[in-house]
């Protein structure tokens, strides 16, 4: 209901590199299903999610120095913003403690928070990225 393909797909480094960034009919559907969660997100979080990175194409992930098994590349993932629900380290907080079944949420850089999930077997792996390296978040 409140998340397009072209939201999910947008890239302004894409446009502004003349770089593909078209999923293909399987990743629309793992996009379709992306967007299925993030309601649930939504909904958990009572405001809307501003989406600064969904789907990637590999050579747009390739420039943006990402590595290749990430979940931007199969359109399972996105990073984003609420600010009318708090900081992402406030977002980071709700989506560990509730019930919703991600695979991976990072706070990352304490500037946007990176969500994403799987079909099947999600692991409710929670990190922070920061200065620092990478740790688990609830440490």
């Amino acid at each position: 209901t409140h998340f397009t393909l072209e939201e999910l797909t947008h890239s302004d480094t894409a446009t502004r590199l003349g770089i593909d960034n078209t999923p293909s009919e399987e990743i629309i559907d793992n996009l379709k299903f992306l967007a299925g969660k993030l309601e649930d997100v939504r909904v958990l979080l009572g405001s809307p999610m501003l989406i600064s990175s969904g789907y990637r194409s590999y050579p747009l992930n390739d420039h943006l120095g990402s590595k290749r098994t990430s979940a931007h590349t199969s359109g399972f993932a996105v990073d984003f913003i609420s600010p009318s629900y708090g900081t992402p380290e406030d977002i980071v907080e709700k989506i560990v403690g509730s019930d919703i079944l991600y695979d991976q949420v990072i706070l990352e850089f304490g500037r946007w928070v990176h969500l994403a999930f799987v079909r099947r077997h999600p692991r409710k792996q929670a990190l922070i990225i920061d200065k620092k390296g990478v740790r688990n978040y609830l440490d």
